[in-house]
C-alpha cells in the first residue's frame, strides 16, 4: 500500500503575493506546501483523506486517474472546500463517488454544497455516495481504518490508523484512550504548525512530545505553517526519527 503526501501545507502556510518571508520565498521545493491531504493507494481502492481548496491541482499534479472515495477529518474549509472537483472522476468514471464523513461533518458538507444534496439533480452536479463514520474502524474495500479522535481546540477531528500506520491532522489534545489506538504504529504523522503557542494545533515542540510519548519508529510532521520557518533549517533542529513532510513524498505502509 502506498501513501502519497498530496499537501503538507495549512491555510496559514500558502505562499502568497503579500508575503515575502523566507518560507514563501524560498526556491526548495520543500517549501512549496499546499493544503493537508494524502493519497491512498492500495491493490483495491484509492482513496484520499480530505480535500481541501488545492484538491483539483494536487489530483493534476499526482497523475491520479481514478478515484473511489474521499474520508474526510472534519469540516474546516481548509479540508473541505474542493469536493466539488470529485466531478472529473464522476465523468470519468460513470459512477458516484465514495463520501465517509461523520454526522457533523455531514451537516457542514449539505451546508457548503447544497446543490449536490438537491433532490432536482441539476446535471453535471458532483455525484457522491455518502457513508457514515464515527469512532468505530470501518473498510473501504481493502483499506481498514482505525478512527482516532483528536481535539482541535473544542472541536474533535478524526484522525486514522492504517495497519501500522497513523494520520492525524488539527490536534491539540490528545486523550489517553485514544493514544492507545495509534500506540505501536511504525509511522505516525503528526501536526506541527509553528514553534509559537497556538490555541488549536500542536507547537514544534508540542508536536515532538507527543511523538516520543508514542514511540513510533519514524514521525512525519504536517499541517506545516509557514511560521515553522524552512524546511533545511528545522530538518536539522528534529530529533533522530522525526522529520518534516513535503508534498509528494510516497511511504509504502
Amino acid at each position: 500500500m502506498t501513501i502519497t503526501f498530496l499537501g503538507t501545507g495549512t491555510s496559514q502556510g500558502v505562499p502568497v503575493i503579500a508575503c515575502d518571508c523566507e518560507v514563501c520565498t524560498s526556491v526548495d521545493t520543500h517549501d512549496n506546501r499546499l493544503r493537508a491531504s494524502i493519497l491512498i493507494e492500495s491493490p483495491d481502492k484509492t482513496v484520499v483523506i480530505d480535500s481541501g481548496p488545492d484538491f483539483r491541482y494536487q489530483m493534476l499534479r499526482a497523475g491520479v486517474k481514478h478515484l473511489d472515495a474521499i474520508v474526510f477529518t472534519h469540516e474546516h474549509k481548509d479540508h473541505v472546500a474542493g469536493m466539488d472537483d470529485i466531478r472529473a472522476f464522476n465523468y470519468k468514471q460513470q459512477v458516484a463517488v465514495d463520501i465517509y464523513a461523520d454526522a457533523r461533518v455531514q451537516t457542514a458538507l449539505r451546508r457548503e454544497f447544497p446543490y449536490i444534496f438537491d433532490d432536482k439533480g441539476y446535471p453535471g452536479i458532483p455525484q457522491i455516495e455518502m457513508h457514515s463514520i464515527d469512532l468505530h474502524p470501518f473498510d473501504i474495500g481493502d483499506i481498514h481504518f482505525t478512527p482516532v479522535e483528536v481535539m482541535h481546540y473544542k472541536l474533535p477531528v478524526l484522525g486514522f490508523r492504517i495497519n501500522d500506520f497513523t494520520y492525524i491532522t488539527d490536534a491539540k489534545t490528545v486523550t489517553e484512550a485514544e493514544k492507545q489506538k495509534i500506540r505501536g504504529s511504525k509511522i505516525l504523522v503528526i501536526n506541527a504548525l509553528q514553534k509559537q503557542t497556538h490555541i488549536s494545533h500542536f507547537t514544534l515542540d508540542e508536536a515532538i512530545a507527543f511523538a516520543k510519548d508514542i514511540g513510533a519508529e519514524t514521525t512525519y510532521f504536517t499541517h506545516i505553517s509557514h511560521r515553522l520557518g524552512r524546511h533545511a533549517e528545522i530538518t536539522e533542529e528534529l530529533p533522530a526519527g522525526i522529520k518534516l513532510a513535503y508534498d509528494g513524498l510516497k511511504l509504502e505502509i
